[in-house]
């Protein structure tokens, strides 16, 4: 394979130009190029990563399926208020409807959604509990085992519903701890909510049971935590009972990543509580990271309070992640969450389309924060779910394997047509060379592929 006129943004100014030949996905050759700057280039970047998103929910509320055996129909469970609360009561009645070929179905159309974006590595969250059974699981399996010629897939077994209260809460841990033993070899990680408990003491021990049972199968471990916007008066965020119970059980030495998303509580606390907390992540030496989700975040947190005169009052309510990153020292990234769901009706899954939404989330509008922002859905996310976490494109040279990487290409020009009385007009298309180009303004699908 051979590609011309190529930028490297991660280790080059845009000036430099190179034209790259491979040997099954692995350069063989690499000389600058002498192509005129007429023509347009192409940009190689390291592909982008879902580090946090739900393959089981994706498109409820918009798969516009006819209702059938087969693929049963959502039309009912599209929000109305657009609470949290009905997300979840609207999620639990969609769980009784699914199917094995619709699960198969919205899944294969989130994969491959991914893959025309750029991304080629992903953690997918399948729920498990009392309803779902196994189904959500083995469909999983079925579509890791389809996808796994273009992406790398985790799948993550999660317990969205409580596992240690309500009447349920049994069941559902029973459902987690059987799949963990019968298909431990497709299972990449555990995750819980632990905020969904009906006590402290019950989230405390889901934190632990979490912690344990991930040990014990070797799994990466992935909390979704600290789901609120109310002041911790006390005791602490959830997140420092994490870390002291990470270091009772002795995670320092094993080889998986501990992941925090969400932790929307994070952004009420004062700097010194931050500050402090951050203190207490990197002491430990845990390989912790946080996912911001602010799509997700951004719709259900920060809504103002019934019977109030502030409903102009509305917090951005999710992690500042790349001041974590730039002035806490912090490991962290972005991730898309949902797609098409009542916990984020809108967005078509583009992690581009993220980072570049975060330059307004974030007030992060520099170059250097464009290229964090991009790091940000690519190398610092493979980074959190411990998938090739050293390349981020600066290396590239002879020898390297590249294939996996995305390219994005340039028009050379813009045609449009004309009235009925005169022809059509063209002229020249603005180049993207560099990450601000990128993350500024993200190119359309058409314009991405992923180097074979």
């Amino acid at each position: 394979m051979k590609l011309d006129n190529i930028i490297i943004p991660s280790r080059d100014t845009p000036a430099k130009r190179w034209n790259i030949e491979t040997d099954d996905g692995v350069i063989c050759h690499m000389t600058q190029s002498s192509c005129s700057d007429t023509l347009p280039p192409t940009i190689l970047l390291p592909a982008l990563c879902h580090p946090h998103i739900h393959l089981d929910k994706a498109y409820l509320s918009t798969c516009n399926h006819s209702p059938s055996n087969t693929h049963p129909g959502y039309h009912d469970l599209v929000p109305r208020s657009g609470s949290f609360a009905e997300a979840l009561a609207n999620t639990s009645k969609a769980k009784e409807r699914y199917t094995e070929d619709d699960l198969y179905l919205r899944g294969s159309q989130l994969l491959a959604n991914s893959y025309t974006h750029g991304v080629t590595s992903l953690r997918a969250f399948v729920e498990l509990d009392h309803v779902t059974g196994f189904l959500t699981l083995t469909t999983a399996i079925r579509l890791k085992k389809d996808f796994a010629h273009l992406l790398d897939m985790q799948i993550c077994v999660f317990a969205q519903d409580p596992i240690f209260s309500t009447i349920h809460g049994e069941a559902n841990r029973a459902i987690v701890t059987s799949a963990l033993s019968d298909y431990i070899s497709f299972i990449d990680a555990l995750g819980t909510t632990p905020y969904v408990e009906e006590s402290r003491e019950a989230s405390l021990q889901n934190v632990e049971w979490a912690v344990t049972t991930a040990i014990k199968y070797k799994l990466h471990l992935d909390f979704h935590l600290d789901y609120t916007l109310a002041p911790p008066v006390s005791p602490k965020p959830l997140v420092f009972s994490v870390i002291e119970l990470l270091q009772k059980h002795s995670w320092v030495g094993i080889s998986k990543t501990i992941v925090l998303g969400h932790c929307t509580q994070l952004s009420v606390l004062d700097d010194s509580q931050l500050a402090q907390l951050a203190e207490a992540v990197i002491a430990s030496k845990l390989p912790i990271h946080f996912v911001g989700l602010p799509t997700s975040d951004l719709y259900m947190m920060g809504r103002p309070e019934q019977d109030t005169n502030t409903s102009h009052h509305r917090p951005r309510g999710t992690l500042q992640v790349p001041s974590l990153i730039k002035t806490l020292g912090l490991s962290a990234c972005i991730g898309v969450n949902n797609v098409g769901n009542a916990f984020t009706p809108f967005g078509t899954g583009d992690p581009l389309q993220l980072a570049s939404w975060g330059v307004g989330i974030y007030h992060a509008g520099t170059i250097d924060d464009a290229r964090l922002l991009y790091g940000c859905v690519s190398w610092r996310a493979r980074a959190a779910i411990g998938i090739n976490s050293d390349v981020d494109g600066r290396e590239i040279e002879a020898g390297r394997r590249i294939r996996g990487m995305l390219l994005i290409e340039n028009r050379k020009d813009v045609e449009l047509p004309g009235t009925s009385n005169e022809s059509g007009f063209k002229f020249p298309a603005r180049q993207r060379i560099s990450f601000k180009d990128i993350v500024w303004d993200p190119p359309c699908v058409e314009l991405r592929s992923v180097v074979r």
